[in-house]
């Protein structure tokens, strides 16, 4: 099966270039590999695709090599590992704020021995043809990712068991949700400390972890604590840049 770029840059310690994608624009997958990017954040919880332009959005991504990492809009199950078989390298899954949820979410992605995923092998995953039912399940754990997204002050205060959680291969803090709520509720500590919690359980479990980041500072801020998956750039960002520099030449 195809080899995920987001894990082999994480097992080399290196920074995992993302960006985001909330629209189905198949030429933004080319685009993004072509300038370097390893991953591409597909956003389904805030936006609408139908499964057949997400399949599309997939199967470019395995045309052009690049991961696509897709934030579902559902726990369900069989939802879940289906975007897997579709193509997916990563599901990212909003809103987890206890261990429990990630053993859950580890049940229904990963196979077993740590899952309890069920198997196809027909998909886009194992190229329409499982040639191999004990190696490709094998092959699929290692070569896809869960991540689990902070956004709760409960999340943060479960942040070391959900990093120590076998199968959630990445934390995202979500620094959006995360600061909203913060905003209405006074646990003792910041947003900065927020990331400070998650940077350390983090380490302390070999486990991934980042976040949006809007600027270079931004970024070297993040990484300089540790943080892999970042995202910067994307779809919104683009449309928006070009639109404000277009119209200055009509001024």
């Amino acid at each position: 099966m195809r080899k995920s770029k987001t894990l082999a840059r994480i097992r080399n310690g290196e920074t995992v270039r993302m960006c985001a994608l909330g629209h189905y624009i198949p030429a933004f997958v080319k685009h993004a590999a072509h300038f370097g990017y390893d991953c591409i954040w597909l956003d389904l919880e805030h936006r609408a695709m139908s499964d057949s332009q997400v399949q599309s959005l997939l199967a470019f991504s395995h045309l052009f090599d690049i991961d696509i990492m897709v934030r579902s809009p559902t726990l369900e199950k069989t939802k879940l590992y289906r975007y897997l078989e579709d193509g997916a390298t990563g599901l990212m899954i909003p809103h987890v704020s206890t261990p429990e949820k990630a053993k859950m979410l580890v049940d229904a992605v990963k196979f077993p021995p740590i899952g309890d995923r069920g198997l196809d092998g027909a998909g886009l995953d194992s190229d329409f043809l499982m040639c191999d039912a004990a190696l490709f399940p094998q092959n699929a754990n290692e070569e896809t990712f869960l991540v689990v997204q902070i956004e709760t002050p409960e999340a943060v205060e479960n942040v070391d068991a959900i990093a120590g959680v076998e199968g959630v291969d990445g934390l995202f803090v979500g620094p959006g949700d995360l600061g909203l709520r913060l905003q209405h509720t006074d646990p003792g500590w910041t947003l900065e400390d927020a990331f400070t919690r998650t940077a350390e359980a983090c380490k302390k479990h070999n486990t991934a972890w980042g976040t949006p980041v809007g600027t270079k500072e931004a970024l070297e801020l993040r990484r300089g604590q540790g943080a892999q998956l970042l995202a910067n750039g994307g779809d919104f960002r683009a449309f928006m840049s070009m639109l404000e520099q277009q119209s200055k030449q009509f001024d």
